[in-house]
This record gives C-alpha cells, structure tokens and sequence, in this order.
C-alpha cells in the first residue's frame, strides 16, 4: 500500500511518533486544525477584514500584521490569485509511492498547494512539511504524467504562504522518510532531540513527560 502523505509527514518528524500514532483509534485531528486550514480559502475576505473581526479568527499574530503578511504574499508570488482561489481544493492523489490530500491545486500547469495549521520557521517551511509537498508532488506527477518540480506550503494561521522548489536535499528528504514509513514494523529507536521530544503528544510512552498543542497541530 503505498504511503500516506500525512504518514511522511509524521516520519520526517520522528518515525516514533508514527508507530504511536498508528496504534491509535481514533487519528483525526483535533476540530482548531480545520478552522485554522479554512483560512486558507478565505485570503481575499481576510485581507479585507478589519482588526474586530480578524480578531475573531483563529489566528496567531495581531491583525495589522496578518494583513501585512498576505499583502506581501500577494506581491511576491506570481500565483496568488490562484492560491486564494485555486482550481481545485482537497484533492486526493494516487501516486506510484504515496497518496493523499492535496489542500489546492495551484497554477497552470498545476502544481499542489499545502496547507499546515501549525507554526511557520522563520524563513522556508519545515522539513516535514518539505516532506509531505514533496509527496504531493511527486503524486500529482505521477498521475498528470509529467514533472512538477515546485510547491506551495501555507500557514494561514500566521499569513504566510511560500513557494518551495523540489531541491535535491528535498527530495532525499522525501527518500528518507519513505524508507521509514514503508520499514515501520515496531518501536523505532528513540530519537534524543529535546526540541522535539517536548512538545511530543507521546512523550510519556517514549519516557519523556511534558506535552504540548503545538505537536497537534501539524508537528
């Protein structure tokens, strides 16, 4: 069976993690993930929005700088207009290795959008996010029969939206994971990262105490 967008998401935070969440029975995420992902599809209403009602909204930052964010996704990115109405939204893709959700379909000739309603870093996109546009990609590719060699990671908690390229490393990234998800037969080794043990909703199975939401909310 081939794997799971989300499931590579999962391993390139910490292929333990994975075999965790796996045995659980219920896996859907909590209800705050499908409010902070719907502003995604609602960029030309939010900027528009004034401070009392963007305050309203599940987001993480103060409104004049939401406003400010977008404004400047806006500007950058040649396919914004595509992105806050894309062709298509929540498409499943069923590539040769993985298959899964693409949030948008973004651009002509498309190229997949995904859509965290985590934290973004400073600059770029996690690596598991990397990991999992990748795999859309790479599915997306498979299906349409021709290459597609970038993507969109958004957090629109933050208003931010970034176009990433399918680099080398991104790709051995993608490799690395899919290795892991398709090897995943019991516990995984530990891994000694107090930056991501932490705020591990697993922690207390792999022996280490503390929790937090963030780890809800898209690693």
């Amino acid at each position: 069976m081939a794997a799971t967008f989300s499931d590579l998401r999962v391993a390139a935070y910490c292929p333990r993690k994975l075999y965790y969440r796996r045995r659980e029975p219920d896996r859907s995420p909590p209800a705050v993930v499908a409010d902070r992902r719907d502003l995604a599809f609602r960029y030309p209403d939010l900027l528009l929005a004034d401070d009392a009602t963007l305050r309203a909204e599940p987001i993480e930052v103060p409104p004049g700088r939401y406003r400010r964010r977008l404004r400047r996704a806006r500007e950058r990115l040649a396919c914004w207009d595509e992105i806050a109405a894309p062709r298509a939204r929540n498409v499943l893709l069923d590539g040769r290795e993985c298959r899964g959700i693409a949030h948008k379909l973004v651009g002509d000739p498309p190229r997949p959008a995904i859509v965290s309603p985590g934290d973004p870093p400073e600059a770029g996109v996690w690596e598991p996010h990397s990991v999992q546009a990748v795999a859309a990609a790479k599915a997306l590719a498979w299906e349409r029969q021709r290459p597609v060699e970038s993507a969109i990671v958004e957090y629109p908690a933050h208003g931010v939206v970034r176009s990433i390229d399918l680099t080398t490393r991104r790709k051995a990234a993608f490799r690395e994971a899919l290795r892991a998800v398709e090897s995943l037969d019991g516990p995984p080794s530990r891994v000694e990262d107090d930056a991501k043990c932490e705020p591990c909703e697993y922690a207390g199975e792999c022996g280490v105490r503390s929790r937090s939401l963030k780890s809800l909310l898209g690693d």
